[in-house]
C-alpha cells in the first residue's frame, strides 16, 4: 500500500521560471511549443497536397491571434464569475499566461482568422483546415500540460498510480491526488491526430471531412475527461456545460461529414491556385534550356567543320574533280623538270 501511495504524478513547485527579468511561464511555453508542432506538420501536409511551402504559415499568423482571443473570450464569458463577481479583479481577465482558454472559442474565432487569411491567398478554406487538423490536435496534447505547470483542472480524488499530486491551496484547491485530466486529454488528442492520419491517407478525404473528423473525436473523448472534472462550472440538467457543447458539436461534425460527402465526394486536385503552374513552369524552363543546348552542339560542330576548310574542300574536290585532282598534283610536286627537259632539247 505504502509502494501505490508513493506511486504519483508530482507537480513542479511552481509554473514560472525566471530567465534573468524575464519570466517563463510553462502554460505560455507549452502554447508556443504547440503553435509550432501544428503549423510545421500542417505545411509538410500542405506541400504534400500540392500548395507552396510557408503558406500554413502565412495563414497562421491571422489564425492564431484570432484563436488566442477566442479561447479566451469563451473562458472569460463561461466563468465569468472568476472576474467580475465581488472581490475579484476584472483586469485579470486579460492575463492569458495565468491559464484560461477554450478550445471551442479557439477554434471558432481561429477559423474565422484562418478564413480571413485563405481568403486573402485564394485558398479554400476547407482544404487549409484539413492540412492543419492533425497538427491541430497534436497542440492540443502539448498545450494541456501547461495545465498541469498551473495545477488545474484535474478530476476527482484517487490513489491510482498515475494520480497526480496537488500542492497548491489557492483558489479553493485541496491538496491531495486527482485523477490527471489533462494527462487523459493529452493522450486523447494524440490518438485523435493519428485517427485523422491514418482516415486522410486511407480513404483520401477532402473538403473539409478530415478537420470534421477531429473535431468529432475530440469531442468523444472530451465528454468523457469532461465528466471527471471537478473544477467549478456551470451545470445544465445535471451536466457540465462543456458536455452540452462537445455533444452538440459532436453532432455538427457528423453531419457535416455525411453532407459533405454525399454534396462532394473525392478529395479537392488544387489546393493552392499558381502552385502546380509554379512548378510546371520550372520544369518547362529546363526543357528550354534543354532544347536550347542542343542547338548549340550542332552549331559547335558545324564550326568545327568550317574550321578546317582544307579538308572539306580536298573531300569535295577528290569526289567531285577527279581528274583534275591527279592533273595538279604532278604539276605540282615536278615544277623544276620541264625546263631541264627543254634545255636539254635544245642542247
Amino acid at each position: 500500500m505504502d509502494l501505490v501511495e508513493l506511486a504519483f504524478i508530482p507537480s513542479p513547485s511552481r509554473g514560472v521560471l525566471y530567465l534573468g527579468p524575464v519570466p517563463l511561464r510553462g502554460y505560455a511555453f507549452c502554447i508556443i511549443i504547440g503553435v509550432f508542432v501544428a503549423v510545421w506538420l500542417g505545411n509538410k501536409r500542405w506541400v504534400a497536397r500540392g500548395g507552396r511551402a510557408g503558406t500554413v504559415a502565412d495563414i497562421a499568423v491571422w489564425a492564431v491571434p484570432f484563436g488566442l482571443v477566442g479561447g479566451r473570450l469563451y473562458h472569460v464569458i463561461t466563468d465569468y464569475e472568476l472576474y467580475f463577481s465581488e472581490g475579484r479583479d476584472w483586469v485579470d481577465a486579460f492575463k492569458v499566461w495565468e491559464g484560461g482558454l477554450g478550445i471551442w472559442g479557439a477554434i471558432a474565432l481561429g477559423a474565422v482568422g484562418a478564413w480571413i487569411g485563405c481568403r486573402r491567398r485564394g485558398i479554400p478554406l476547407p482544404a487549409y483546415a484539413d492540412a492543419v487538423a492533425p497538427g491541430i490536435a497534436f497542440a492540443q496534447a502539448i498545450g494541456r500540460w501547461g495545465n498541469w505547470f498551473n495545477q488545474e483542472l484535474y478530476g476527482r480524488p484517487t490513489d491510482l498510480p498515475w494520480a497526480v499530486k496537488i500542492t497548491s491551496s489557492t483558489d479553493g484547491r485541496v491538496p491531495g491526488t486527482y485523477h490527471p485530466t489533462f494527462l487523459y486529454e493529452s493522450l486523447w488528442c494524440i490518438g485523435v491526430a493519428l485517427l485523422v492520419i491514418w482516415a486522410d491517407r486511407r480513404f483520401k478525404l477532402g473538403h473539409g471531412r478530415a478537420f470534421a473528423l477531429y473535431v468529432a473525436a475530440y469531442c468523444v473523448g472530451r465528454f468523457w475527461i469532461e465528466y471527471m472534472r471537478v473544477d467549478d462550472a456551470h451545470h445544465i440538467l445535471g451536466l457540465r456545460l462543456n458536455n452540452w457543447t462537445a455533444m452538440f458539436v459532436f453532432l455538427l461534425a457528423v453531419v457535416y461529414i455525411v453532407l459533405s460527402a454525399r454534396m462532394r465526394p473525392g478529395r479537392e486536385e488544387i489546393v493552392e491556385p499558381g502552385a502546380s503552374d509554379g512548378a510546371d513552369g520550372e520544369a518547362a524552363g529546363t526543357e528550354k534550356k534543354a532544347d536550347v543546348t542542343e542547338p548549340s552542339d550542332k552549331s559547335d560542330e558545324s564550326k568545327s567543320d568550317e574550321s578546317k576548310p582544307g579538308e572539306s574542300e580536298s573531300e569535295s574536290k577528290s569526289n567531285g574533280e577527279p581528274e583534275k585532282a591527279a592533273v595538279e598534283e604532278p604539276t605540282g610536286s615536278e615544277p623544276e623538270k620541264e625546263p631541264e627537259t627543254e634545255s636539254a632539247k635544245k642542247s
